[in-house]
């Protein structure tokens, strides 16, 4: 493991951690959340962080309580502004300063995203995504911490979560962040050439380490996506053209990231359902020049072999891909927006009750210099609104949208009466257990 980093653990409350004794003190805080809160008490000889600032202890903020009671506690206490929040993620920068809202030495695009701050003040978000950091991966841990403790200071005091696309390969490929700071190692090509299913485990053991010792929560990885396509330019990402190769990998990368349970691990979000792989002429869907994902032979379900050994392995979210299933469903439109692929297939057939969520930008186009614009990756659906975007992924079984902070959108389709708010909840649900990672039958 790389030595620069620094084993720091940030404000983070987690829905189930171990109980330790303070003196005559019943404590469940860690030693550096008992330093840096400003919202413990003291109640009948028990410390506790009052997260809601009610002068009490809620259920949801006692760590002895059953996760499924915490999470309902929680979100009984949720108004609809907060819960719209956190069903959106989107990158933030990282300033060499530490600070939430700083811009010392941000570059490129970093320059003109929103930071994390306003995101979370204004949106009441709770999930966001890093891209490139300080080299220096203690400078994070210092964000981190600033962040958690703005987040302590919110209504609810629910704590962020922080997620990152690889950033521990030697090469960065197209979806891939600089490994500086951190340990390196080849692609994941690499280890499919190799077969060592103990060295795949002992890499994402590292990975979790690191990735835990600043305070990264959730990865955007593994994915799984098969080399079917050789012109695809994302192949560099997965492991290989080989669906039981790929499926055999899958299980230790999971298992070594997410650990016995997410307490201690690094929630997995699995890419990209139902495979990636088979873009039509090798053009990638991120742009609008894709011509669709194709099945020569009808191998569909040839794709689905490596997600079926992601789900056996718990993995604690998916991510669908941005392309179009040409001609293998009722209707060609993109992954997330297509009902039989994320209910009919994967929620009904796999019983997958995990989180998922889109790929980046899925809703609004995006402004990328003058007379620029990246248009959004909504395949089929192109004429609808953005709201009834919105409205047409949480329909098909969606729970969060990536690369996007509209939540005033699913606000108003719950007003204007499009959406319920019950349906809201049982995103939010699944957002708030993955914490825990319950055990879900196959």
């Amino acid at each position: 493991m790389n030595k620069s980093i620094l084993i720091i653990v940030g404000l983070t409350l987690s829905l189930s951690c171990n109980q330790s004794k303070s003196g005559n003190k019943e404590n469940q805080l860690s030693d550096i959340v008992n330093i840096k809160s400003q919202v413990i008490l003291e109640k009948e000889g028990r410390l506790f962080r009052d997260l809601n600032k009610n002068g009490k202890l809620d259920i949801y903020e006692d760590a002895s309580q059953p996760v499924a009671a915490r999470v309902e506690d929680l979100l009984s206490q949720m108004n609809l502004e907060e819960k719209a929040g956190m069903m959106f993620i989107d990158g933030v920068p990282v300033s060499k300063d530490a600070k939430p809202d700083g811009k010392e030495g941000l570059e490129g695009f970093a320059v003109g995203l929103t930071s994390v701050a306003e995101n979370m003040n204004k949106f009441k978000m709770t999930h966001f995504n890093i891209f490139t950091i300080p080299d220096d991966p203690g400078i994070f841990a210092k964000w981190y911490d600033n962040v958690q403790q703005i987040a302590e200071k919110t209504r609810l005091g629910i704590p962020v979560t922080i997620a990152s696309d690889p950033r521990h390969h030697l090469g960065q490929n197209v979806i891939s962040m600089p490994s500086t700071g951190f340990s390196q190692f080849c692609e994941m090509p690499g280890f499919a050439a190799i077969g060592d299913e103990k060295l795949v485990a002992e890499f994402a053991d590292i990975v979790r380490k690191e990735y835990l010792a600043i305070g990264i929560r959730e990865a955007l990885h593994p994915q799984i996506d098969l080399a079917t396509e050789p012109r695809w330019a994302r192949i560099s990402g997965n492991f290989s053209e080989d669906a039981e190769l790929t499926a055999r990998l899958v299980k230790p990368y999971i298992d070594g990231l997410q650990g016995k349970n997410l307490n201690t691990g690094v929630a997995c979000m699995t890419k990209h359902f139902p495979g990636g792989g088979p873009q039509k002429e090798g053009l990638d869907p991120h742009f609008s020049f894709q011509k669709g994902q194709i099945y020569p032979g009808n191998n569909f379900n040839y794709h689905l072999i490596p997600f079926e050994a992601a789900l056996k392995a718990n993995t604690a979210a998916i991510m669908p891909y941005y392309g179009v299933p040409t001609d293998q469903t009722d209707e060609n439109v993109a992954m997330s927006y297509n009902k039989t692929i994320i209910t009919t297939l994967l929620r009904e057939k796999y019983k997958f009750d995990g989180v998922v969520c889109t790929d980046w930008g899925l809703i609004t186009d995006l402004p990328f210099g003058p007379g620029v614009i990246w248009e959004a990756r909504a395949y089929g659906v192109e004429n609808l609104s953005s709201a009834e975007r919105v409205l047409r992924v949480i329909e098909a079984g969606c729970d969060q949208f990536g690369g996007e902070h509209r939540p005033e959108l699913v606000v108003e389709l719950v007003r204007n009466g499009k959406l319920s708010e019950k349906r809201i909840d049982k995103s939010i649900k699944r957002l708030l257990k993955q914490r825990e990672n319950k055990k879900r039958k196959f």
